[in-house]
C-alpha cells in the first residue's frame, strides 16, 4: 500500500488548526490544543492506535472550548479520510474493548464512506477538567462526518469521569488500529461487495 500520510489545515474566524497524521505510523505525538484534558485522550489514540499525530491549535477559547473541539474533530476526520486513501487491501472493520479499573467501554468502527455516530455514554460528571463532558460528542460527530465512517461507542460502566473517557479514547485507537489493518490475502482488493467504499 501507498504511504497513508495526510496534512490538513482548518482557518476560520473561529479555530486555526494543522493536523499531520500517519496512519502506519509508531504511536508518535505531539499536541497543542490548549485544553490539557484533550491532549491527554488524542494522546491515548495516537498510543493505542499506532498513529503517528501532530495537531496544532489555536481556537477562540476566551468564549468556551466548543468551537476548538469541534472543529478539531472535523479536521482530524479529514486527514483521516485523505490519509486512508482507496481502502483497498485493509481490514475496514475495528473494535475494541478496553478497562480502566472500574469503568469499560466498547468502541465499534467500520471505514464505510457512510458517516454515521452511535454514541451510549452518561457521564458522572459534567466537565473533566476544564472539559465540557458534552464536547465529546461533538468531536466524534465532527470526526464521522469527515472521515466517513460509523462509528459506535458505548461506555458499559464507569463511576468516575475520566476514567469513562480514558477507556473510550483507548478503545477508539485501538479499534482504529484494527480497522486500519493490511490484510495480505485483500491485497489491491477493495473490502466490499460493492466494489467501492
Amino acid at each position: 500500500m501507498n504511504s497513508r500520510t495526510a496534512s490538513v489545515a482548518r482557518d476560520t474566524l473561529e479555530t486555526q488548526i494543522q493536523v499531520k497524521v500517519n496512519l502506519d505510523g509508531t504511536g508518535q505525538f505531539r499536541c497543542e490544543t490548549g485544553i490539557g484534558f484533550l491532549d491527554h485522550m488524542l494522546e491515548q489514540v495516537a498510543r493505542h492506535g499506532l498513529i503517528d499525530l501532530d495537531i496544532q491549535l489555536k481556537g477562540d477559547r476566551h468564549i468556551d472550548d466548543h468551537h476548538s473541539v469541534e472543529d478539531l474533530g472535523i479536521t482530524l476526520g479529514q486527514a483521516f479520510d485523505q490519509a486512508v486513501g482507496d481502502k483497498k487491501g485493509m481490514v475496514r472493520y475495528g473494535h475494541a474493548y478496553v478497562p480502566l479499573d472500574e469503568a469499560l467501554s466498547r468502541v465499534v468502527i467500520d471505514f464505510s464512506g457512510r458517516p454515521g455516530l452511535d454514541m451510549n455514554v452518561e457521564f458522572t460528571r459534567a466537565s473533566i477538567g476544564s472539559l465540557d463532558t458534552q464536547l465529546f460528542w461533538e468531536f466524534f460527530q465532527g470526526f464521522v462526518n469527515h472521515a466517513r465512517v460509523t462509528l459506535h461507542i458505548d461506555n458499559l460502566k464507569g463511576f468516575n469521569a475520566h476514567h469513562q473517557a480514558e477507556t473510550i479514547f483507548k478503545a477508539f485507537g485501538r479499534a482504529l488500529r484494527m480497522a486500519l489493518a493490511t490484510d495480505e490475502r485483500m491485497a489491491g482488493q477493495m473490502p466490499s461487495t460493492k466494489g467501492v467504499l
